[in-house]
């Protein structure tokens, strides 16, 4: 990324970097240390090797003593550790780590480490006084501070405890805990990566945290809470307009109860005086209003001092949470502006003027907003934008450990799922944790008390809300009739929320769809506001409206209303209808859906056939050729060929399947990111056809993982390419098992530009070797280019390649680091009596070599072009070789 490039850093920067620091005394030091502590174990985390070369340079640890520890603990343990020692070995350690990472952001730009150096360098002297006003606040008069305290612990009673829903079948009343004590760590990053988004939102995040993971580490910007109003180095600004995006149950409101919290107790922002807390959902109830009424509304016990209170904006923070659950459309680019804070106006022109500071400026403002919603608006006005991540998998460990408190049985549970790629990838959701977490609880209690009704442990998505529903009905319902009756209103009332973007419901949506809102049932599906009397209820989660809207059409089976939503689904260019289409292709699969029989009777099986036709369907038209290429496109409908495929390995169904891509496969998914979900998805559909010809995985990032879940179906393809993919040496095992499958029918095999070495070529030498006897035409293009392979080991592979057993007829080593001391090898390829190619370019083989390569030509009675470019031969010599092609008719050598 452009903005965190590294820069020169000049002896004379560091020198004043570390006076400007030696100025401060250990109290300051020690208080702008703690000041970007989180920072600080997020930078050594992510840059572990090289700080603490550079404290070792600077004799401030024993590197060899941390280097043990760093294997031990891992980097998160490890970097809090070394933090904390940093900071108690005092002054001279503390402005020597300053200097260390100062130099690191020359050749180790980590966008924290640039933010942090650049707010200290940035603010200067005024840095003292922000981290003394966010600790003790502001003066207040004695009115105005025994208002805040009421304030606070108004606030303080609203946001201390987090509430967990009950499990379907319990009559317990929902847990509440210390929002302290159980709140776990929200990853936020800075991004603006919702603007280009073609998938379900939640499915589009989830793929990408492999990526953040593996890849992206170093140029990723955490954001942490206490970091959202401190100076942004991407806007060059301290941010009074902060945005923070997230998918549906990812912990935005649970990030801004716990913000507040640490507001109100002390910990967090005492900069600003009073936090005024207001949600999307409960301001679509007010038409025009004043600021101040809208204020005296959530807070009437401010009136007294309200006016006093607004006017010192600077002081004050507005949070708005949810926008994208707002009933009116967000313009911040518009014209109309509120001036006057008694003014009646319609709410969102109040949010927009409170953002684009004509009224009360200076404020500052924190908004959250899925990221379907923000990708269709303007989001320029504000100055820092992140997105929350949700949990890494650490915190996901941690969330399967406090939900089930039994060390075995979070074990358990947590190993199923990260054997289950489906599964897993959508735990960085939390309520999808509570989800996943609730239904293995109940499976492993039926299977310890023989209870058939759950012994199927859920492997796909629908699957997994299958048996969520199943046990709510077990436990509540002994009417299918009536079961049937209100999950058929209930299903209606979720697809047409899903369709309209409508998450809440009033009387009136529930007397339109005929809910029967005095039923038991209702209360597992669905949510009342706590905002008497004007009741409104929505669903524990949105992805319960999806299961619900798709489950609809199969208790009710009507094909109108079936068709026209499969053809509204696909029109939707945001996504949003892309899980609700896979839990309808999830539950044309008869096996699944059975699991709902005894509670709701039969299901239609002409639904069924509904779905899986309208799926065939896709493959076809995503099989039509564009009018005109064009590689963005491409790309997309590649990603749209994923998705349906998804939708196939939903419906378990492989036969459909076959038949829709029909004989003679190509598949080509070159320069699209593959999650490992996505593997997994493409082994399904490699393992249904089994006539697959061409595979190309160029450039996918499929990694260690995605090649793992790949390995099993990948022997049968005739041309398999895989390359760029950063493989690694580990890897080749797996590629081992490829070549040695007693049907091994790969004619094609392109490795190009991954991380093999040397060490690789003793196993693809077995592998090869193992190949050479069999009577099939297998092997008979290898390309092992811009791989680093010189090295002892690289004679085991030339010694197979040069075997007369040996069929490979093209064979690219362009670019593998051979020198001089590899020609005497290059030589015995010449008994190879199949090699008709070899791409011998971008080496370094100078005129020592030429004698030997000679060799090779004279003497191999196969060979039909031989590229010798770029590399360090002479032009004399260069003319030799060229001139061997008189000798050699239909031979040609290639050397610039």
């Amino acid at each position: 990324m452009a903005e965190f490039r590294g820069k020169v850093v000049l002896d004379d920067e560091v020198r004043e970097f570390c006076q400007e620091l030696e100025k401060c005394n250990d109290s300051a030091l020690r208080m702008i240390y703690e000041y970007f502590i989180d920072d600080l174990t997020y930078i050594v985390e992510s840059t572990d090797e090289e700080i603490m070369r550079e404290l070792s340079l600077r004799k401030i640890l024993n590197i060899e003593y941390y280097a043990d520890l760093l294997k031990q603990l891992g980097a998160s343990v490890f970097s809090q550790l070394l933090i904390q020692d940093i900071l108690d070995l005092g002054r001279e350690a503390m402005i020597g780590f300053w200097e260390s990472l100062y130099v690191l952001q020359a050749d180790r730009p980590h966008p924290n480490l640039l933010a942090v150096l650049d707010e200290i360098t940035r603010t200067g002297q005024t840095l003292m006084n922000q981290i003394l006003l966010d600790q003790n606040g502001h003066s207040l008069t004695a009115k105005l501070l025994e208002i805040q305290k009421q304030h606070k612990q108004h606030l303080f009673e609203k946001t201390q405890k987090l509430m967990e829903h009950r499990a379907p079948g319990s009559n317990q009343d929902p847990k509440h805990f210390s929002i302290s004590d159980h709140y776990l760590d929200l990853v936020l990053i800075s991004s603006q990566h919702f603007r280009c988004r073609s998938q379900h939102e939640i499915i589009d995040t989830g793929g990408k945290h492999e990526y953040y993971l593996k890849k992206a580490q170093g140029s990723l910007e955490r954001i942490s809470p206490r970091r959202l109003f401190r100076w942004c180095h991407r806007s060059g600004c301290v941010p009074r307009r902060v945005m923070i995006s997230g998918v549906p149950g990812v912990g935005k409101t649970t990030l801004m109860q716990k913000f507040v919290h640490d507001w109100v107790t002390g910990k967090l922002y005492q900069r600003f005086a009073f936090v005024f807390f207001f949600k999307f959902r409960e301001l679509n109830k007010l038409n025009k209003v004043s600021l101040e009424t809208m204020i005296l509304q959530q807070y009437p016990y401010l009136e007294s001092q309200l006016e006093n209170i607004l006017q010192n904006p600077e002081n004050l923070l507005f949070i708005f949470d949810g926008l994208d659950e707002s009933n009116h459309q967000m313009d911040f680019t518009s014209s109309q502006n509120c001036t006057n804070i008694q003014w009646p106006d319609n709410v969102i022109v109040i949010v927009v003027s409170l953002l684009r500071q004509s009224l009360l400026k200076g404020c500052s403002v924190l908004m959250t907003s899925r990221p379907t919603k923000l990708s269709l608006i303007d989001t320029d006005l504000f100055q820092r934008v992140s997105e929350i991540m949700g949990f890494f998998p650490k915190e996901r460990q941690t969330y399967f450990e406090n939900f089930f408190g039994n060390k075995e049985l979070s074990e358990k549970a947590f190993h199923y799922v990260r054997e289950n790629d489906t599964l897993y990838t959508f735990c960085y959701i939390p309520s999808y944790c509570w989800i996943i977490c609730t239904v293995l609880s109940m499976c492993f209690k039926a299977q310890n008390t023989n209870n058939d009704r759950m012994l199927l442990l859920p492997k796909t998505v629908t699957q997994l809300f299958v048996s969520f529903f199943t046990n709510i009905l077990a436990n509540h319902s002994q009417d299918t009739q009536r079961a049937r009756e209100l999950l058929t209103s209930l299903g209606w009332m979720a697809e047409y929320g899903m369709m309209n973007h409508v998450l809440e419901f009033d009387r009136k949506y529930l007397g339109s769809f005929n809910v029967d809102t005095s039923s038991k049932l209702l209360s597992s599906f669905m949510v009342e506001s706590d905002q008497p009397p004007d009741l409104t209820v929505s669903f524990l989660h949105l992805i319960i409206q999806e299961f619900l809207s798709a489950l609809v059409h199969f208790i009710d089976y009507s094909p109108e209303k079936l068709k026209k939503s499969l053809q509204d689904s696909r029109s939707f260019e945001d996504g949003r209808a892309e899980i609700f289409l896979r839990f309808l292709c999830g539950l044309s699969d008869s096996s699944t859906r059975s699991l709902l029989k005894p509670y709701l009777g039969e299901l239609s099986q002409q639904a069924s056939m509904d779905v899986i036709s309208w799926l065939s369907k896709c493959i076809s038209l995503e099989d039509e050729p564009m009018e005109e290429y064009d590689e963005e496109n491409e790309s997309l409908n590649i990603k749209k060929r994923l998705s349906i495929f998804a939708n196939f390995f939903e419906s378990r169904n492989k036969a459909v399947m076959r038949n829709s891509l029909g004989s003679k496969v190509n598949l080509d998914f070159s320069k699209v990111h593959l999650t490992p979900v996505d593997c997994t998805v493409l082994a399904f559909v490699l393992d249904s056809c089994k006539d697959v010809q061409s595979l190309n995985l160029d450039s996918c990032f499929i990694q260690s993982e995605g090649l793992e879940r790949l390995a099993p179906v990948l022997y049968p393809i005739q041309d398999l390419r895989l390359s760029n993919n950063d493989l690694k040496d580990s890897d080749v095992q797996l590629l081992y098992q490829i070549i040695t499958h007693s049907q091994f029918g790969i004619q094609k095999l392109s490795l190009k530009n991954n991380s093999l070495t040397e060490k690789s070529c003793t196993l693809l030498a077995c592998a090869i070797s193992s190949i050479e006897s069999s009577s099939k035409q297998v092997l008979q293009e290898l390309d092992l280019s811009r791989n680093n392979l010189a090295g002892k080991h690289f004679c085991d592979l030339m010694t197979v390649l040069s075997s007369e057993m040996c069929r490979v007829t093209h064979l690219l080593l362009q670019q593998v680091k051979l020198t001089d001391e590899y020609a005497p090898l290059l030589v015995s390829l010449s008994i190879n009596n199949n090699l008709t190619h070899l791409n011998l370019s971008l080496n370094y083989f100078t005129d020592a070599s030429a004698g030997y390569i000679r060799d090779l030509i004279l003497n191999s009675a196969s060979l039909k072009e031989i590229r010798l470019d770029v590399n360090e031969f002479s032009k004399e010599t260069e003319d030799n070789l060229k001139g061997l092609e008189a000798r050699k008719p239909g031979l040609q050598v290639i050397t610039q």
